[in-house]
């Protein structure tokens, strides 16, 4: 697979940059649009860098670029498999370029951890059931990690989801990516 090429077709699309202005301020995403985000985030990556292979670089790159955005033509607070929510939707505009199946769950589950995450919060434990099923979804932990550092580390989201969520996966998958290496 040419992660490189991929890329280049994903931002050359015009669906893709369609959807880059949607999006203003709120919790969580203080930067407002899907472009801002991804500019937000790409710093990330190359902070990550050192501990990543050039293909796993541009794997991140793909899912910077498409996780989000589809928002803009998503239907709000369906869940993520839903096929109208903004995951389902950048899973299949992804597939179009990509056809790594563990890239297509990364996008299609990029928000579960921190809806999890919510559940520990509001009732004090989670849905054992839905972890147990994102555990079985992904199969690269190293690269799904480092995607949830990068996209989970910046001005606008608190770092304890991140800090749950290696606690939360201690013993049960493998991955060189640790708490310490959360940014910020």
């Amino acid at each position: 697979m040419d992660y490189a090429t991929a890329f280049q077709s994903i931002v050359a699309d015009e669906r893709y940059q369609r959807n880059l202005d949607w999006g203003e301020s709120r919790p969580g995403h203080p930067e407002g649009t899907v472009r801002a985000h991804i500019a937000e985030i790409e710093p990330n990556l190359d902070a990550l860098a050192p501990k990543l292979s050039e293909t796993d670089r541009w794997k991140l790159r793909l899912l910077i670029h498409t996780h989000d955005s589809f928002k803009a033509e998503s239907k709000p607070g369906v869940p993520i498999t839903d096929p109208a929510s903004h995951a389902s939707l950048a899973r299949s505009f992804l597939g179009e370029f990509c056809p790594d199946e563990d890239l297509l769950a990364m996008v299609q589950y990029h928000d579960e951890p921190f809806a999890l995450w919510r559940q520990v919060e509001a009732k004090g434990k989670y849905n054992q059931q839905r972890m147990e099923s994102l555990i079985g979804n992904i199969k690269d932990w190293n690269l799904f990690l480092a995607f949830n550092i990068i996209d989970g580390c910046t001005e606008g989201k608190s770092r304890d989801p991140l800090r749950w969520l290696f606690t939360a996966l201690s013993g049960k998958v493998e991955s060189s990516f640790t708490e310490a290496d959360i940014i910020g």
